[in-house]
């Protein structure tokens, strides 16, 4: 019997790395690989060795190969997408001169105010960019090197995101796609190529910056010699761009404009974020104004406390991550790594509402319910970004999607699906940015769309639950707390 082609698609996340061994043809996944990171940092510091992203890449493919009983003469294609806004700085060997800076890193929150006004203020950069700067963006990043390590930023050869790290090792060529340069804040979203003036702005010579592919599905090599020893695989395999991870859960789910447009979901992760692809170019300063995958756009909020906070939560009060009930007149904003959006980089986790007959279940739904509502309260600024009027009933009654590793948990769906009145769609695959990435990889090897690939493939497809009763008395009770602590919030 003939071994059908396989591609495989890369998710490297904060945590770890996972490998998507999936038949190139249909779709199905075959199997999974796994390989974990290590994130260290004490306050705002958050860092991790690139060396060890690059491990956990060769142990993740190895694992899927082994798990899907698959032969490395099978595969045709490869594709990573990275955790996003990522600084990567890299000798003239192409070694990383220290740890790379993640994006959930805050201790660039001052350099990020000073770029916004430096340029005019926010709306000089949506202008731009599509979005302000704030702590998570690589320009900040950048500028906190050169602040703080200026050795460092001087001894630079080259500058990198995480995922094009992991791509120039594949394929030897320094390149990255729209997707995930348009994380950085020196990218022009509406030009579709970096901004000089930026550049000049954060003192960064373009020399040291990757091209930028025309998408992420853009075929960039073949594996080097010595990846392909690295990883066990021939070195004919093809190496797509790749993209930041956002931009492939949108390809994965068939989000862009070989599929849907302007379909909202909710991704429930370490971060929380909520985005829609769309042809509009989006200027929010609420949003991210991404680029897409595809060539089209992502608006996109992101949230840094999500399940990560909510179970932190949970431990404290020795319950299970399930062992929930409704707030009950409470109000818990688990801010308990500073936040993104809104963007208050100092923040903590505030609690209020506690009276003598407070439960600890009670106390871990506020939390589920301060995370959910942070995440939801972008939502119509993003359906708003792509043209729509969210108030519109025909909007209103659009699913959310809602994926990442909250969409398996009950308490996470039921606080979404009240908070936000909407019918949900839950996808089936539980991978969609490493299916995502194997979509990419697929299309870099045939030419086709990813979007439409994906959506033949049907990774986007799940349950659908029906929508409940809006909770607006929750909703407004943890939006006028919000509001009134922001004295507090500010640090």
């Amino acid at each position: 019997m003939t071994q059908r082609p396989v591609v495989i698609g890369i998710d490297s996340s904060t945590q770890s790395t996972k490998a998507a061994v999936v038949d190139a043809e249909d779709g199905t996944l075959l199997a999974v690989g796994r390989a974990p990171h290590t994130v260290a940092g004490v306050g705002g510091a958050r860092e991790s060795d690139p060396e060890e992203w690059w491990s956990a890449l060769a142990l993740a493919v190895a694992d899927g190969l082994r798990r899907g009983a698959v032969p490395p003469a099978a595969v045709t294609g490869i594709a990573v997408a990275g955790q996003q806004h990522g600084l990567v700085t890299l000798d003239e060997a192409g070694r990383p001169l220290r740890p790379a800076l993640l994006w959930n890193d805050t201790r660039s929150a001052p350099q990020a105010a000073a770029l916004t006004g430096a340029l005019g203020g926010p709306e000089a950069w949506l202008a731009r960019t599509g979005s302000v700067p704030v702590a998570s963006m690589t320009a900040a990043k950048w500028q906190w090197l050169r602040e703080h390590e200026p050795a460092v930023a001087d001894r630079a050869a080259a500058v990198r995101l995480p995922h094009d790290f992991l791509t120039e090792r594949l394929g030897g060529a320094a390149v990255t796609d729209p997707g995930d340069a348009s994380g950085t804040c020196w990218y022009d979203t509406g030009r579709a190529a970096y901004d000089p003036e930026l550049l000049a702005l954060i003192a960064l010579d373009p020399t040291l910056l990757p091209a930028v592919a025309p998408t992420g599905a853009t075929r960039v090599g073949t594996l080097t010699r010595a990846a392909a020893e690295a990883l066990g695989l021939p070195a004919g395999v093809a190496v797509a761009a790749g993209t930041g991870d956002n931009m492939a859960a949108a390809v994965g789910l068939g989000l862009g404009g070989g599929g849907l447009l302007d379909h909202p979901v909710v991704s429930l992760g370490t971060s929380g974020t909520v985005f829609a692809a769309t042809r509009a170019r989006p200027a929010s300063p609420g949003l991210s104004g991404f680029a897409a995958a595809d060539g089209g756009y992502l608006p996109l909020g992101c949230t840094l406390n999500c399940t990560l906070a909510v179970d932190r939560i949970a431990a404290l009060l020795g319950l299970d991550r399930e062992d929930a009930a409704p707030g009950d007149g409470l109000v818990l904003l688990p801010y308990l790594d500073g936040e993104r959006t809104p963007d208050l980089p100092h923040a903590t986790g505030l609690l209020t509402g506690l009276r003598h007959a407070t439960t600890p279940h009670a106390l871990l739904g506020a939390a589920y319910e301060g995370a959910v509502f942070t995440v939801l309260r972008a939502l119509d600024e993003v359906l708003t970004a792509c043209g729509l009027d969210p108030a519109d009933p025909a909007v209103r009654d659009r699913p959310l999607r809602i994926v990442g590793g909250g969409a398996r948990g009950r308490t996470w769906t039921d606080t979404v699906r009240r908070l936000s009145g909407r019918p949900l769609v839950v996808p089936a695959a539980t991978e969609l940015v490493a299916l995502g990435a194997a979509a990419l990889a697929a299309a870099a090897v045939n030419g086709t769309d990813p979007v439409a690939l994906a959506r033949e493939w049907g990774t986007g497809e799940g349950e659908t639950l029906s929508p409940v009763a809006r909770d607006t008395a929750t909703w407004d009770r943890i939006d006028r707390v919000l509001h009134g602590a922001q004295p507090l919030l500010t640090g």
